[in-house]
């Protein structure tokens, strides 16, 4: 069954500008502090990044305004 009219999606620039609308809070630096070491004994570089990334952002939070 066909719609008679496309059904809207936000695009990429939509989506980030609603994220940027809500604060997020992160975690307890300890806590991604732990993620990190998990992440760096099962060699997951991505998780590494993500959690480094993550653990800069809590520690200082104007850090990629």
């Amino acid at each position: 069954m066909s719609s008679r009219w496309p059904v809207r999606r936000p695009t990429e620039s939509a989506a980030l500008r609603a994220v940027g609308r809500s604060a997020r809070p992160l975690p307890p630096v300890t806590a991604l502090m732990a993620a990190l070491v998990e992440a760096n004994d099962r060699r997951d570089r991505e998780g590494v990044a993500l959690a480094a990334h993550l653990v800069v952002r809590a520690a200082d939070p104007g850090v990629g305004e």
